[in-house]
């Protein structure tokens, strides 16, 4: 039971959710919220080492920001960020900073820290909102409000160094909350979000939240599967336990292999409601237009740009900076390499994600896959998010539920001076598949559906740059074996789809025991 009544707070937020998706639909929107998002950020940036030294003032144009400022990756922060830990002031941000969060780490060997400052704070708390007001306008009323949130994933504990405090996003968004939100909506209790991710946390979160009116649950895919069958026990589906349970709120992390699965257990009257989120910042939620792709939220205080994949390459990425267009010049269809300049103080920071956009008036956009994980040693240009929806429409189609993943190329000597070249797909199967299939039959499957979505992998199919597809079955527990090896995340929201070396393919067949004596050293093929 909320504080206050229920009908006050049913009225409060259905107009605020009103008046959110008036705002959003008031012509001019999005070019007024990215040029104040540009402006205060050039306002926050100019006191500080790196506006010094890259020449930005208050009324820096945009024209002359992306002249002076070259788009860099996270690496190049990471030597500004260490000092801020250590407590140096005015480096990236004006004065101190007293919270760093810590980035998920899927596409590098590390996890990455990135700096907290309140404007930061001020941006999670507001995006966050902003993204709940979208699924009460889509639905048409406000009673997601009305009950508990339980959120599953991380620890939300902070850590101390230096006087300086770290935790992930997890921990971040809880420390944004408001103090109405907290006592009124957050749950579970702060003692158990702090607990760290496994089956013990999620076990402590199912008695802890089991007697509450749960209006929403949100988490990862992976995390929130495993919290509904620790809270519904025999229950067909968790709005029996639940009966005010209303929405799935999953960011972070597509729903990828989840969505049947989660669907049949959360009940068939809860809405899925997804929210583009990592550590750099709340990007995009999902708003009412039928239409797929998430809505930009451009006026929560970051600022947008967008390379063209076809113009990414990452050690000439510091000389791209002109063909990089902001969100008035993008165009629907075509691959993005997305940068963001941020509360943070992050200046075109490339967060390593490829978007599309399924419409720019007003801009949708769908997260594609990530740069450093895309498929491309013979031209193919083959993104996560094509190998995703051909491995989920196959296996649909046979009734085969996966458990996890990944894509690599291989080439195989076959006589002397003959070498073919492929994809191969690693994969493990639920233990309760009924009809379990064979390689032969996957990988025919797999070539074919993948040739349907890519026709540059079309192209090299034809040509036979590239050959029909290996397939490797691994016995259950492969891929958690592989995540506890490499201190990984084990789930498989968070599973590298792809990487165009072996380095994630050799290391599980070391684990699954297979070790063709046919194998070359890889080298790529010409893509030209």
């Amino acid at each position: 039971m909320t504080l206050a009544p229920r009908f006050l707070v049913n009225l409060w937020a259905a107009y605020r959710a009103t008046r959110l998706a008036r705002r959003l639909r008031r012509p001019g929107h999005d070019a007024s919220g990215q040029s104040a998002a540009f402006t205060a950020a050039m306002a926050r940036t100019a006191g500080t080492e790196f506006g010094r030294t890259h020449g930005l003032q208050a009324k820096t144009t945009y024209a002359q920001f992306r002249d002076a400022v070259p788009p860099r990756t996270h690496d190049y922060f990471q030597p500004l960020v260490a000092r801020m830990v250590r407590g140096e002031p005015d480096v990236l941000v004006p004065g101190r900073c007293p919270f760093f969060v810590e980035t998920a780490g899927a596409t590098g060997p590390v996890a990455r820290l990135l700096p907290v400052p309140a404007a930061m704070l001020a941006h999670y708390r507001a995006a966050l909102r902003d993204a709940l007001f979208l699924y009460a306008a889509r639905v048409g009323h406000a009673g997601v409000f009305l009950g508990r949130h339980v959120h599953v994933g991380t620890s939300t504990a902070l850590r101390e160094a230096n006087g300086a405090w770290c935790t992930g996003l997890d921990g971040m968004l809880a420390l944004c909350l408001s103090p109405w939100v907290e006592a009124n909506l957050y749950a579970p209790p702060p003692a158990v979000a702090r607990l760290p991710e496994g089956p013990a946390k999620i076990a402590a979160t199912a008695r802890a939240v089991r007697g509450r009116d749960v209006t929403l649950i949100g988490g990862r895919p992976d995390a929130a599967s495993d919290l509904t069958a620790a809270v519904r026990g025999a229950s067909p589906h968790l709005t029996a336990v639940w009966p005010s349970l209303e929405c799935y709120l999953h960011l972070g992390a597509p729903l990828g292999l989840f969505g049947e699965t989660l669907r049949a257990a959360l009940g068939p009257t809860v809405k899925f409601h997804e929210v583009y989120a990592a550590a750099e910042g709340i990007f995009a939620a999902q708003d009412d237009h039928k239409l797929p792709g998430l809505r930009l939220l451009t006026d929560a205080g970051v600022f947008f740009e967008f390379l063209p994949l076809a113009e990414y390459q990452e050690v000439k990425l510091t000389g791209s900076g002109l063909h990089c267009v902001p969100l008035e010049k993008i165009k629907p269809g075509i691959n993005y390499v997305l940068l963001v300049t941020t509360p943070a103080g992050l200046c075109r920071c490339v967060v390593g994600d490829i978007v599309r956009f399924t419409s720019v008036a007003p801009p949708r956009l769908q997260f594609i896959g990530r740069t450093g994980l895309y498929l491309n040693p013979f031209g193919e240009q083959v993104t996560e998010g094509e190998l995703l929806a051909t491995m989920q429409t196959v296996c649909a189609r046979n009734g085969w539920h996966v458990v996890n993943f990944h894509v690599a190329p291989i080439q195989h000597r076959i006589a002397a001076g003959q070498v073919v070249r492929c994809h191969e797909w690693w994969l493990e199967l639920h233990t309760h598949t009924q009809r379990t299939p064979t390689a032969n039959v996957l990988g025919p499957e797999f070539d074919g559906e993948l040739a349907t979505r890519n026709r540059d992998y079309a192209a090299r199919r034809n040509d036979r740059t590239i050959h029909s597809p290996q397939v490797r079955l691994v016995m259950p527990g492969v891929f958690a074996q592989w995540a506890a090896t490499q201190h990984k995340d084990a789930s498989a929201s968070k599973m590298a789809r792809c990487r165009s070396d072996r380095l994630i393919a050799d290391q599980l067949a070391a684990l699954a025991r297979f070790h063709p004596d046919t194998n070359a050293p890889f080298t790529p093929a010409d893509p030209s």
